[in-house]
Formats: C-alpha cells, structure tokens, sequence
C-alpha cells in the first residue's frame, strides 16, 4: 500500500475542511501598509543603504553603451500598468545612483575565488525610491567582461528591463550604461544580472520602492544568496553532464549500502527499475548561504515591543530557503512587491527571486534570530535581531531521503511522466516533500528535545507520558484522544520514555520574561503553520479590466540524468515567441510534470494568481509551482515589446525552461538595431555544448570516453590502449540525437577502428565472423536506456555485422564506491569498480575479457 492510497482520504478531507473553514475566532492581523495620500520622507532603516548621487556628485562620464545617447536628458514614458500620477499632482523628481561593477576575490572559506562586486559590496548596495520619482541609475562596468542589469519586478519601458540580447546589447568592459524609468508602483524588489552566469558570483541588490507614506517602523532589506567557490560555468557543466559530485558533497547520493542500513533496498532497487537517479530537492553544493553578505550578522538598537519589517528577497541562483523567526510569529504583509492582508505563520519557504515583506516583533530583553536555512538543509545564514542573550531558533534536520524517494516512486510511472494520483494539487497546499522533514516526526529526537535558551535563564520542567498524533500530520499532538484537525483522521497514540515533545507545561513563570520564552516555546511545540498561496489574499480587487481573453497551457518538463529544462517539451531556442495583443487578457495554466519545483518569473508585468480569494488574489511576478501542481495565471497586455518568462533557478534558465511573449505591432527598439541577430545569440544559452571526459590509467591498458553533448545532439567516443602490439588499441565513436521526452532513445552513426596481433577469428553470439585483428568499418545504432539505467546498444556496419551491448556506468555501491560492467554479443565483457577521492581523482580496478586485470587511478572531467 502506498502512500497515496494509504492518506488519500485524509488528504482529501483535510483539503475541504481548509477551503471551507470558518474565519478564526481571534481578531485578524492588523498593518499599516502606508499610502500615498501625501509625502512623508521615510527615515527608518535600521541598516545602510546607498545615497543617491546628489547634483555636482557625477563622476566623469566614460565611454557610453546606450544606443541612445541623450537618454539622461529625454523623458522616458513609464509602464501601461502601475499607478500614474497626474502632471502637478505630486512632485516629481529624479533620483540618481551610480552603480560601479568591478571584478573582486571573495573569501568565505579561506580561499581567495572571483566574485562581482557592486560600489565595493556583495550584495550590491540597496536602491531605495518613492514611487512617483524617476530612477536614473549609471551602470559603470568597469570589470573585464559584458553585463546587463535586470530590474526585477519593476514594470517599466521594455528598452529598459535590462535582458542581454533580447531588450539592450550587453554593456561592453569599461564602458556606461544609463537606465531610466518612472517609478509606478511601491514594494520590494531587486535588481541583478541577465547576463549568461553572473548572476551566481555577486551581481546582486535590493531594489527598494516605497510609498509616498510609509509606515515608521524599523526596516531591514534582507538578501539571501548562495555561495559556491567553484566557477558557475563549471556548476553548468558538471549539471549537465550527469556528475554526482554535489550529492557527495551534501551526503545525499542514496547509494545501496546507504539503502541496506535504513532498511529501504526495496524503495532503491523500485527507483532504478524506473530509470531515476538519486533525488534530490536542489541541484547545487554550496559552501556558503549568505544574508545581506554574511553567514550571520546582528541588528542592534531594536527596543522590546518593536515591530521590525524585513524585506526579504531570494537573490540566490537556485536555493528554496526556509524562513522562521526565534521571537514571534512571521507577519506576512506583502508578496513580490505587492500588498496582502496580514497572515501569521510559523514559517515559510521563499523560492529563488521571490520577495516577501515580513513582520516580526521583539518580544523581550534578547537577541531573536531570524533563521534562513537552505531546502536541501546543508546550511543556513542568521540575522539576529534585539540585544541581549541569543535565542536560537530550532534548526530543521537532515533530510530523509529515502522517504522522498519512496515518494518519488509512487509519483513516476515507468514511462516517466508524473502521476498525480487525482490529487489535484496547486498553491503549495500539499508539500510533498514534507515526508523528508524529520520535524514532522513524532518521534524525532528533535521534537522530543526542542533547543532552548541557555539553561540559565529558564527552568525546564518537560512532561513525561504519552500524547496522541496524526499518523499523516505528525505534528499535530495532544494528550487526549481526537481527530485531526487538518485531516480529520483518528489520532493514534504515541508513547513516550524520555521528554514530552509538546512543550506544554514550563514551570518557573516567575517573570514577564519567562512567560515569553515558554509562549515561544509553546508556539513551536504545536502544529506550525506554514505559509502557502492560498493563505495570500490581495488589499483590493485585482481582476483583470474587461477584453478579449487567450489561455495558454505551459506543461513544465525535464530530465534531471541530462539536465534538459523545458516548456511543452521544447526549449527557447526550439520556439519562436509568443505573439500577444495589448489589450488582451492572458491566462496561463501552468502544469508540473516534472521533479523540481520551478519558481517562474513574468518580466515587466504582475499576474493574479488565482487562488480562493477569486477577485482578491494576490499579484505577483513569480509562482514557486512544485512538483504535479496546477496553478493559473492571469495578466493583462499591457505594454510593448519582448519580455520573458522563465524559471529563476539560474541552471534551468540556462538550460532552456522559458518563453518569450512579444507585443503585436510594438515600435522599434532603439537600444536593439538587430534584434534578430541578438535574438539569434539569446537562443544559444540553452544550445551550448558540455564536455565530460574520463580516463583510467590502469596498469592493463588505458582507457577512456568523452561526451560533448547539448540539449538534444550528443557526440560520443571511448577508447582504449594496449601497451603492446598484442593488445592494440580500439577507437569507437557515436553521433546522435536524443529522442523523445525523457531522452532514453538515441540513434547515432560513428566508426568502429581497431586494431591488434591476435591472429585469429572468433565468432560472435549471431554466429558472424568476428575478426578485431584490423577492423575499419562505419556504423549505425541505437541505443535505449533500459530500467535499472542499464543502456542496450545495437549497431550495425556497412558489412552487415551486427553488434549488441549492455552496459552501466556509476553504480553507487556506497557514496564514493562506484560499480560498472559491459557484455556484448563479441563475447566481450568487462566490471570493474572506482573510489572517488575527490572531484577528478578516483581509485579503480577493472577486469577486461581481452585486456585482463587491471588497476589504477582515473581522472575524471
């Protein structure tokens, strides 16, 4: 009995009672989310952010890169959409900033690696306007390679949205680049490069639009990001080439001996029968998480009783983060720039380039840490906010993957598409990778021994006994007999030896203090609530003025063992833009059919994203959409020109996971005098070439393969040396093109030379002579990923002989331990086995039916 079957009732109830629940009894959340009635300068971050370049401030102007040279001097016109201010109704005025990109070196573990930095900083400084201004931002690119800027959210003038080879040419080494647009629209932002992989090395800031008035709260911009030291052109390339590299890093490759010790050899041999490899929830090793540049930093001045907002943005190229906060519950008040009526939980996840206006509280005489920890759980980065003692909050533990691939199991079918058992999920409502969280756990040493201040400042008095959970929530805990009040399912009991994990008697309540510490604590213990698009509820109407109305329906689909990221099973460079009128009305039906969560990102428009508050669902630019979900769009035509629409994790972006929507009879582009040509260098992101190459170095021979494969084209080769006449050398190679969604099917033509002193002929299983002595023949073949990863070659020469192979490369005996084997029907047939030590160094032996035993040291590209 599977998952599914085992829950799917108490999945189902759970689903209706949370649409047809009744408002809480408690009074809602209020905030005071400002307006813009009248200017009041706003004079409350808690933190620095950059100074506009006031007149007589101008550094000397260099080299310029925009087409338009008068471009600082003439009026730019502002986004159809936003809100637009009549002539002498406000004030207008424009705001400049100079931006400096510099090559820099980075160290976060000791090692001196190139990074992007912006005015000196990583992250880049943090832009902060007032809607009504005009923003005039000089890009002063004084690295030693092109650049584009892409201001993330804004709606603004297409010629300024900052894309390479789609809306502007790149910005050329030392030269200037003016943007220039009217600010229409108040909320958190950010800006970064769109321009191949910086994103991943530094180029990256907050983009702060206020209201006429704000709120006099203490506000911190807070940027996530994540940090590798290897080069993002490498993270590319070892991505698409299949290297396991990363899961080593992160002790998460799910290997055999891995399997036997958790009991789950079953869920493993069940995975492979369906041509999965290990899963995972990201794709990338990452040494460091940062926040606003630091793994942990600390706010001070904050008062008990403030209220503090952080504006929180997700600057990562590819890590979901899990946000919590120590001292309160997280008071949700806007989503990618745009307003909603305040929701508390408990915690959240914020997708890669997604941005949230958080509110937390101070709520006594300590330090509160505000907690972003990696999806993948390999790390975390801290703000600490308050003075006094830390209060930490509770770190979520190691994943269990099994689980996750049991999951995994029951969602694929054999042919590779998703199945989504008639759930008929969307708007994160069902987290299916909620079976990995071991804090979910009834039984979970964390839940039974949940972190606490240092004992000095609290008496901890735990119960001992028994409670009763939910066997699908296991969160939810009371110490009598019930029903769940998610699902509705019979609570089951649980018995407990050691401490009671519910937390809910704290003795010692002998100051205010202490009081908080166990309402915190007590907060924990319960079932957490966590934020999901369905919770986000718009301050005002947002449907969509009256017009004609088109749908489109976007199936999302990939191949984590290629690496290929798709759309209706095509790339961008495999399309040609969508044709769309202004005016019109645009509903997109977007369909996960893959393994991933993508969070996908509109340029230069918001979208409704249609949820149970129909004519009140929220706006925003991204939708983080997970695995078999259904979620739906809508947006108005509003503008003019090219704007994309993609996944935001950089490598699935490079790979090809995107649209172009072009307007209908848009004037020419000044900054784009070709953009055919330009658009002819955008489609070459996801058309790029990667290399893998192997070599052993055994003392049997030398042998050897290469793959220099894209998208869909492949080119293969493998060889091996003799170190004598006898044993001759054999060269064999292969060019193909992947078929298919799932790329299982290959059919190729190469060459098949060897030669070597053997003397005699032998025959293959088909009864043909075979003869290795002198063989110089062209060929063709197909090969067919089988279950279990197993890969069936058959081929044909231009004499007639036929050949067929079976073989397997990296089969994971333990994390580093990796089995292989070949036999074909020449009666040849090799196994063997490597270690790996490090990233390109392993250890092997191999035994060959021609070549005999062999050991030693392969290296691995």
């Amino acid at each position: 009995m599977n998952i599914f079957s085992r829950y799917l009732p108490g999945l189902l109830l759970g689903l209706l009672l949370f649409y047809l629940q009744p408002a809480a009894a408690q009074e809602k959340p209020k905030f005071d989310h400002g307006n813009n009635d009248r200017f009041t300068p706003f004079a409350s971050f808690a933190v620095p952010v950059a100074h506009p370049t006031l007149p007589g401030q101008e550094p000397p102007l260099g080299v310029l890169s925009n087409m338009e040279k008068d471009i600082a001097t003439k009026p730019v016109e502002a986004a159809g959409a936003g809100i637009h201010f009549a002539p002498g109704e406000i004030k207008a005025k424009t705001v400049r900033y100079d931006l400096f990109i510099t090559d820099s070196t980075v160290g976060f573990d000791g090692k001196s690696k190139r990074a992007i930095a912006v005015n000196g900083q990583l992250p880049a400084p943090t832009l902060v306007f007032t809607i009504g201004d005009t923003a005039l931002i000089y890009v002063h690119n004084n690295s030693d390679e092109p650049t584009a800027v892409h201001w993330h959210g804004v709606q603004l003038a297409n010629r300024m949205d900052g894309v390479a080879y789609l809306t502007q040419h790149p910005i050329a080494p030392h030269t200037t680049y003016i943007y220039k647009f009217p600010v229409v629209q108040a909320g958190t932002y950010w800006y970064h490069s769109h321009y191949a992989l910086q994103e991943q090395v530094g180029l990256y800031g907050a983009l702060i639009f206020n209201k006429r008035t704000e709120p006099e709260i203490p506000t911190i911009p807070v940027v996530l990001s994540d940090w590798s030291n290897m080069k993002p052109e490498e993270i590319d390339r070892r991505l698409h080439t299949a290297s396991d590299w990363f899961s080593i890093k992160k002790k998460a490759v799910q290997s055999y001996s891995e399997a036997i010790a958790a009991g789950k050899v079953g869920v493993k041999l069940l995975n492979e029968w369906k041509r999965m490899k290990a899963m995972d929830v990201s794709d990338v090793y990452y040494e460091r998480f940062l926040l606003n540049g630091h793994d942990s930093s600390k706010v001070k001045g904050l008062k008990p009783g403030d209220k503090v907002r952080l504006r929180v943005v997700n600057g990562s190229a590819s890590t979901y983060f899990w946000l919590k906060y120590s001292g309160s519950q997280l008071m949700v008040v806007a989503s990618d720039g745009n307003d909603v009526k305040p929701v508390m939980v408990d915690n959240m996840i914020i997708g890669p380039s997604e941005t949230y206006d958080l509110v937390v509280s101070i709520s006594g005489n300590n330090s509160f840490e505000f907690l972003a920890t990696a999806e993948d759980r390999t790390g975390s980065a801290s703000l600490w906010l308050g003075d006094g003692p830390q209060l930490a909050a509770r770190p979520p533990g190691k994943l269990k993957y099994f689980a996750g691939m049991a999951m995994m199991n029951d969602m694929m079918k054999t042919s590779g598409k998703m199945d989504d058992m008639g759930m008929a999920m969307s708007l994160q409502t069902m987290d299916m990778n909620s079976v990995m969280y071991p804090e979910l756990d009834g039984a979970s040493e964390q839940d039974r021994d949940m972190a606490m201040p240092d004992s000095t400042s609290m008496e901890q008095n735990m119960n001992h006994g028994k409670w009763y959970t939910c066997p699908m929530h296991p969160d939810i805990r009371q110490d009598k007999p019930g029903k769940c009040p998610k699902c509705g399912m019979e609570l089951e009991l649980v018995k407990s030896e050691g401490k009671d994990a519910s937390m809910s008697h704290l003795s010692g309540h002998k100051t205010a203090e202490k009081d908080r510490v166990a309402e915190v604590a007590n907060m924990e213990s319960h079932a957490p609530v966590t934020l999901n698009y369905n919770m986000l509820e718009a301050t005002h109407k947002t449907t969509l003025p009256d017009g004609l109305w088109r749908t489109l329906n976007f199936e999302l689909t990939g191949n984590m063992n290629r690496y290929v990221w798709t759309i209706n099973n095509k790339t961008v460079s495999e399309t040609d833009k969508i044709l769309i009128k202004k005016g019109e009305n645009l509903r997109i039906v977007l369909y996960n059919n893959s393994m991933m969560r993508h969070p996908m990102h509109l340029h230069g428009h918001d979208f409704r994203l249609v949820n149970q508050y129909a004519d009140s669902s929220p706006m925003k630019n991204v939708v983080d959409i997970m695995p078999m979900e259904t979620d739906t769009l809508e947006f108005n035509a509003s503008e003019s020109g090219d704007w994309f629409f993609h996944c935001h994790i950089l490598y699935h972006m490079m790979s090809g996971m995107g649209r172009i929507f072009t307007y209908q009879d848009s004037p020419h582009n000044p900054e784009m005098p070709h953009p055919d040509m330009g658009y002819k260098m955008l489609k070459m992101d996801d058309r790029m070439f990667h290399l893998k190459a192997e070599n052993d170095f055994a003392t049997n021979g030398n042998d050897g393969s290469l793959v220099y494969a894209n998208t869909r084209w492949a080119f293969q080769g493998e060889w091996r040396l003799g170190y004598n006449n006898k044993d001759g050398y054999e060269v064999e190679t292969h060019f193909g093109r992947y078929l298919g969604s799932m790329q299982w099917l290959f059919p190729y033509v190469g060459i098949d030379w060897r030669h070597r002193r053997h003397k005699y002929e032998e025959k293959s299983l088909f009864g043909q002579t075979n003869t290795k002595d002198d063989r110089k023949v062209f060929h063709v073949g197909i090969q067919y990923t089988l279950p279990w990863l197993v890969v069936a070659d058959a081929s044909v020469d231009h004499n007639g002989y036929v050949r067929m192979q079976l073989s397997r490369e990296d089969i994971p005996l333990t994390p580093r331990l990796r089995a292989n084997f070949m036999v074909n029907s020449d009666r040849e047939y090799s196994f063997g086995g490597k270690y790996i030590l490090t990233k390109l160094f392993s250890l092997s032996t191999h035994y060959d039916s021609d070549m005999g035993w062999g050991a030693g040291i392969t290296l691995t590209y």
